[in-house]
């Protein structure tokens, strides 16, 4: 019986995949990839993951503005961003977040836009596909201090989360799910075995962050949707437990925060 899983996190609007896309479709569809939701890291990229939830069943979209992109940010950004969100497949609002590796950036223009985000994805009942690099001492304070003053609304998701537990408990008690991604697969990830164990089954989700991020069998390779499978077998060797219950729960929480029905 094949898999029913989820890639919470791809960004098939990438010349990367322009190509073979159509042939990048059908190879998730026979690995057992579901739904794909397809993420904007900026007004352009938004608009095609648009687009491309608008053509094909299986792919939804969200709409942000990712940190590393907060120097292009007009208010004619902001409004097209806002339009945008309003459409019917769009199930999040993001990637946001903050990034200090990248460098150089303008730590208020990350926040600002940030802010702007969360407000957005306020106000459009909407959960935030999250970010994070080099900033969890900044960023989690504020994530805690928005999930309490709107608690009855979706919070979001932690996207390719690589902390440590401590930092996870934080986010997972603030609302927020945790995605892992094909790293989990790297001999490197071996220090992190814990934290991955760590991870309520119900607060867990899988992704490829396509075409970045191959697993361990793809090294130097471009990512897709259809090795999500190698992720999700490596994390039930990790958790202990069947490939199947990794499906099974993955799909089922990812579905249930972005509200696929």
């Amino acid at each position: 019986m094949p898999l029913n899983l989820i890639d919470s996190h791809a960004h098939l609007d990438l010349p990367d995949f322009n190509p073979d896309f159509g042939d990048v479709l059908n190879r998730a569809k026979w690995a057992g990839i579901q739904v794909i939701i397809t993420i904007g890291i900026d007004l352009p990229s938004s608009k095609k993951a648009v687009e491309l939830a608008k053509h094909y069943q299986n792919i939804y979209a969200t709409v942000g503005i990712h940190p590393t992109e907060t120097a292009a940010f007009t208010d004619n950004s902001r409004n097209e961003i806002t339009e945008l969100a309003k459409s019917p497949k769009v199930v999040a609002i993001g990637e946001t977040g903050l990034d200090f590796y990248h460098k150089p950036f303008s730590e208020s223009q990350q926040l600002e836009i940030l802010k702007f985000q969360l407000e957005l994805a306020v106000e459009t009942g909407k959960p935030v596909v999250v970010h994070c690099r080099e900033a969890d001492s900044v960023l989690v304070p504020i994530l805690i201090d928005w999930a309490k003053t709107c608690h009855r609304h979706p919070k979001g998701v932690i996207h390719c989360f690589n902390g440590s537990i401590d930092t996870a408990r934080k986010y997972l008690d603030a609302g927020f799910f945790i995605s892992l991604g094909g790293y989990v697969t790297y001999p490197s990830s071996r220090k992190n075995h814990e934290v991955y164990r760590f991870v309520p089954q119900d607060r867990l989700l899988l992704e490829t962050d396509c075409p970045f991020l191959p697993p361990q069998t793809q090294r130097g390779k471009r990512n897709e949707p259809s090795y999500l499978i190698q992720t999700a077998q490596a994390l039930a060797e990790i958790r202990g437990v069947p490939i199947e219950n990794i499906a099974e729960n993955t799909t089922r929480n990812t579905g249930n925060l972005f509200r696929l029905g």
